[in-house]
């Protein structure tokens, strides 16, 4: 019988993951957080009342086996000076098979079985949530969008309205046999999933272990400075009575070039692994070279990475 792994994130992150996680033998679950309230998703959000589509989008995409050209379609962009400009089809799709369905989740599930999915995507809320941001200049700021263009460093999120998570997610959760919280923005993407009460004694009560898979670089305004274990401290303080108990962390070298191009264009650095400090922290640490360059952009090798996962819990049995 597969392994349960539940992946919660969302955005660029829990999609380039879940890449890497089909290609194994795992029954996959995507938890996506929707708050997303930018671009294309905004919009919708605002005129139809529905959560954020644009992250379920990416995980889709992701974990499809449809061919190429269809994804190249889901994903396409209109550019135009029309009401349709900035939207992308598979934001439409979703949008509407939402309102065909009656509700999110059971949209996502009607185009899951077009596009042949390699596991289950799951909203982490019907509710058409708003995530909050107090930055460190104790301001409040509403909605993601303006909490990540903010200068002041986050110090913490929370929903304007507490979120009704989805059943789905909640038995996803405590039948996992492993959590995985995905690389990806920490307060944007991965903590929203740990700001409700119930997703967090979902996780109390499962048997499986939790996995973080570490950034690799930092993060303007969420994660200056950061090595791998404040990451891991940050993560544990949102976390329940359980905390992270592996953690996969890069070890290859960033080439030069690319570390002075992020440094300079995106203010962002490479995460190093404080080795014996993240030891202290959690009960295994996987570290090895994930380093790949794809569209002259700094990735994960995702293969890598997904034989490391199935690896691990191979070894779990």
């Amino acid at each position: 019988m597969k392994r349960k792994v539940v992946v919660l994130g969302g955005g660029t992150g829990s999609s380039t993951l879940l890449r890497g996680l089909k290609e194994f033998p795992l029954d996959i679950t995507a938890i996506v957080s929707v708050c997303d309230d930018g671009s294309s998703t905004g919009v919708l959000r605002e005129e139809f009342s529905i959560p954020a589509v644009g992250d379920i989008r990416r995980v889709l995409v992701a974990l499809s086996e449809t061919e190429p050209l269809v994804m190249e379609l889901f994903n396409y962009r209109f550019h135009t000076t029309s009401d349709l400009d900035g939207h992308t089809v598979g934001n439409l799709l979703l949008t509407a098979s939402s309102e065909i369905t009656g509700n999110l989740s059971d949209g996502i599930e009607a185009l899951s079985k077009v596009f042949n999915l390699k596991g289950k995507v799951v909203p982490l809320t019907e509710d058409n949530v708003i995530l909050m941001g107090e930055m460190s200049d104790g301001s409040i700021v509403e909605g993601e969008h303006h909490i990540t263009q903010t200068n002041s460093g986050i110090k913490r999120v929370f929903y304007k309205e507490k979120p009704v998570p989805t059943k789905e997610a909640v038995k996803a959760l405590e039948e996992a046999d492993l959590i995985l919280l995905s690389m990806g923005s920490l307060f944007t993407s991965i903590i929203p999933n740990l700001i409700c009460d119930e997703i967090l004694d979902a996780i109390d009560r499962s048997n499986g272990k939790i996995m973080y898979v570490c950034n690799m670089v930092t993060q303007p305004g969420e994660t200056e400075d950061f090595k791998v274990s404040d990451h891991l401290r940050l993560l544990n303080q949102y976390l329940g009575k359980r905390k992270i108990d592996v953690v996969i962390a890069n070890n290859g070298k960033i080439d030069d070039d690319m570390a002075k191009r992020y440094e300079s264009l995106e203010q962002k650095d490479p995460v190093v692994l404080d080795k014996e400090e993240t030891e202290s922290l959690v009960d295994r640490v996987i570290c090895d070279d994930y380093v790949t360059v794809k569209n002259n952009l700094l990735r994960h090798d995702v293969l890598k990475l997904g034989m490391h996962i199935f690896g691990y819990l191979l070894e779990e049995k």
